[in-house]
């Protein structure tokens, strides 16, 4: 049992073994249909809180997360913390990937982090609790034991998890109170693939003449906490999509789905009918279940489309139904079977297309564009830059403070009174210097902008780290490459009335230089060349025109790790979003989609990319 108040935080287990939190948003949705109890459905759509966990629902009876577009199952749980702890107060530990993206810590280290923190120690080794790193509260840096590189982490604030109160069992599963009344059936659903699945699960169980009962659940249990952790995030992890799934290969038959479901239902939870009575017999629902094999699950897939076609609902086509390799979930006509049977309200219609390229193009139907010269660039290795020395570059964007504010240096977190806590390489100024920057007005250690600086480009730019104003032209570390843009004759969704622009983006792969995070090491470059595109609209070619000016400032792409497939030392975007779907918007990077010129250009004017920037090209 709990003790008398905790905070919940829903978790789902990655194919690592480690239990990853959905965010306290995300979480306090679920809660909240847990606590309406079977009036709610039995099923959370995490899309309505987070619109890019869009694909992703939750069955609170066999407590997986199910990917609608994929078929993917997670487990998930219902996991219980100290009020006291961060996620009671609403606190987050973050490390920054090579893409300069945020990822949180699993729960348990972030709770163990904040402890420490709390304590004021200077550090921690997290080695005890299976990860081989230290968090150096001084630096705000995550140290690696074994390879000595360095990342920054950071503490944020947000929302405190949702509060329980009153003892409960440690694993719980849905509905939360069983001892209370039971509410009315609601009304069953009338659509056609419901009214087959009710009729197939009585014609399935000889002589039965109601749904499917609950079977028989299994005692075994996730453990609440952390056993034996799989490696820590770094560049060798693999990454996380938007809704929080690692993307792989693996392939599972239809049958083994169903055992996944019963194998990681918590104890007491049940997989049938959620109206089902407590007195079934469980017996009869097992065999039931079991004899849900391959012809069965053919028959059904073939019936739900005859019913569906001829009710004028559009079906899923099922392939792969004869062949002797198994069944991938991601079919989405059987998933439909399985997860109905498993009492989920699960309607299936046809999915989208995927149209990542237009009709083909003759040479003759390419166009130059209009008002922009050429049709092609290229970069080359980057220039060193020579004869000033970062503090002669800083002084152009300096004012000395002679009697500093009584507060603290956002880098080095010391009072501005103070010399400077940086500990790292000596700069040749005085550490107890402080500095204003001309522009945004922010003061600092010049001690600890001279060690950021050297730590950064050196490319003569300066980024206030708390605004995020550039100062002077910021250069990037995208390698050598080819970048053409020219029109061809279609239209993309959402703009009908223009032509496009395709931007096609060739980079091989090659040797790190002294500017990427591991110089002298091959570096890999895959998907090229990539295919991208514009509406050939006034907006279009003002964001075309912007794009070049940061090709040319190689800030488009950059070397790192590939948030996709976690292949390190890798060419990845450089957070400006492109569009490579031509004729959908399936993976969210296609068309038709109103707001994204306006976001591109917000994103171009966060590197320092805005329409004086052509004129400055220019001269």
């Amino acid at each position: 049992m709990l003790l008398a108040s905790a905070v919940v935080v829903w978790e789902w287990l990655n194919e690592h073994g480690r239990w990853r939190p959905y965010s306290p948003a995300v979480s306090h949705h679920i809660e909240a249909v847990v606590r309406a109890g079977p009036r709610a459905g039995g099923s959370v759509v995490l899309g309505q809180v987070d619109s890019r966990l869009a694909p992703y629902i939750i069955d609170l009876q066999s407590m997986n997360q199910f990917r609608q577009d994929t078929g993917t199952l997670r487990p998930v749980r219902r996991n219980y913390y100290d009020p006291s702890s961060a996620p009671g107060k609403g606190v987050v530990w973050e490390w920054e990937n090579d893409n300069g993206s945020w990822t949180p810590y699993d729960m348990e280290v972030g709770i163990t982090i904040q402890h420490a923190y709390e304590k004021q120690h200077p550090w921690i080794d997290l080695t005890s609790i299976g990860f081989s790193y230290i968090i150096d509260f001084n630096t705000m840096g995550q140290i690696n034991r074994q390879t000595q590189r360095q990342r920054r982490i950071r503490r944020r604030l947000d929302l405190i998890y949702p509060m329980v109160t009153g003892t409960m069992p440690k694993a719980q599963s849905w509905p939360v109170s069983p001892g209370t009344a039971a509410s009315p059936p609601a009304p069953p659903c009338s659509c056609p693939q419901c009214v087959l699945v009710m009729s197939v699960k009585a014609a399935v169980v000889p002589g039965s003449t109601g749904p499917l009962q609950p079977p028989g659940t299994r005692k075994n249990m996730a453990p609440s906490g952390v056993g034996k952790l799989p490696p820590p995030p770094g560049p060798g992890a693999k990454p996380l999509d938007a809704a929080g799934t690692i993307r792989g290969p693996g392939k599972t038959a239809p049958s083994q789905v169903i055992r996944r479901q019963v194998s990681n239902t918590p104890a007491g939870a049940t997989i049938g009918s959620p109206t089902s009575p407590q007195g079934s017999n469980r017996k009869t629902g097992r065999v039931a279940l079991a004899t849900l094999n391959r012809s069965n699950l053919q028959r059904l897939a073939i019936a739900q489309s005859r019913v569906l076609i001829a009710s004028g609902v559009p079906t899923v086509p099922v392939k792969n139904l004869n062949g002797s390799s198994p069944v991938n979930p991601a079919l989405a006509g059987i998933t439909g079977i399985l997860m109905s049977a498993a009492g989920l309200p699960v309607c299936l219609t046809r999915p989208p297309k995927l149209v990542l390229h237009p009709p083909p193009v003759s040479k003759s139907e390419i166009k130059s564009i209009p008002g922009v010269s050429n049709t092609s660039r290229k970069t080359t290795k980057k220039q060193a830059k020579k004869g000033k020395t970062p503090e002669e570059v800083l002084k152009k964007y300096l004012q000395k403070v002679r009697h500093p504010p009584e507060e603290d240096c956002t880098i080095c977190m010391e009072r501005l009174t103070a010399p400077s806590g940086y500990k790292g390489p000596q700069p040749t100024v005085k550490p107890d210097l402080v500095g204003k920057l001309s522009r945004c007005g922010h003061i600092y250690h010049i001690y600890c902008l001279v060690a950021m600086y050297n730590n950064g480009n050196k490319d003569g730019s300066l980024q206030c780290p708390t605004c995020k104003t550039i100062y002077g032209v910021k250069t990037g570390t995208q390698p050598p490459g080819k970048m053409e843009y020219h029109l061809i004759p279609h239209s993309l969704p959402g703009h009908p009335d223009c032509k496009t622009i395709r931007i096609i983006y060739s980079i091989p792969p090659g040797i790190q230089g002294p500017e990427h995070p591991n110089p002298g090491k091959s570096f890999s470059a895959r998907g090229f060349p990539r295919h991208c595109y514009l509406p050939d609209s006034e907006k279009g070619r003002k964001v075309l025109k912007l794009l070049l000016v940061a090709w040319d400032r190689r800030l488009i792409f950059a070397i790192g790790t590939s948030s996709t497939t976690g292949e390190s030392d890798t060419v990845i975007w450089n957070e400006v979003h492109h569009k490579t779907e031509f004729g959908s918007n399936l993976t969210g990077h296609g068309y038709p989609d109103a707001n994204y010129l306006d976001n591109v250009l917000a994103e171009l004017a966060a590197q320092g990319i805005s329409e004086d920037s052509t004129t400055q090209e220019k001269d």
